[in-house]
């Protein structure tokens, strides 16, 4: 088992700027791909961001490349979500998870371990 646990969330304004972490405990690898997802009122949860188990490799939304970052800590079982330049629909509950496959995955059906969510608001 994986414990997934994420924090960071909170209020800030259109184009502010938050930092999430995810922080990984259990039987964690360096095997894990990590993954971000979010799901705003109302709507599906959709991917964000993922990185590789080594962390060579990244991909992100559309919605949200050149203003997101995802980097991972091995030392500190740790994934962060560096989030800039901040908008309205931004707004949701972003998710943490981890999966065991290879590569990048970016299907939520990939990813066996998720974190309970932490609120992300964005005013205008």
């Amino acid at each position: 088992q994986v414990q997934l646990v994420e924090s960071g969330g909170g209020l800030v304004q259109t184009g502010g700027s938050l930092r999430l972490s995810c922080a990984a405990s259990g039987r964690t690898s360096s095997n894990t791909a990590m993954g971000w997802f979010r799901q705003a009122p109302g709507k599906e949860r959709e991917f964000v961001a993922v990185i590789s188990s080594l962390g060579g490799s990244t991909y992100y939304a559309d919605s949200v490349k050149g203003r997101f970052t995802i980097s991972r800590d091995h030392a500190k079982n740790t994934v962060f979500l560096q989030m800039n330049s901040l908008k309205p629909e931004d707004t949701a509950v972003y998710y943490c998870a981890a999966s065991l496959r290879l590569g990048i995955p970016k299907e939520e059906y990939d990813y066996r371990y998720w974190g309970q969510g932490t609120q992300v608001t964005i005013s205008s």
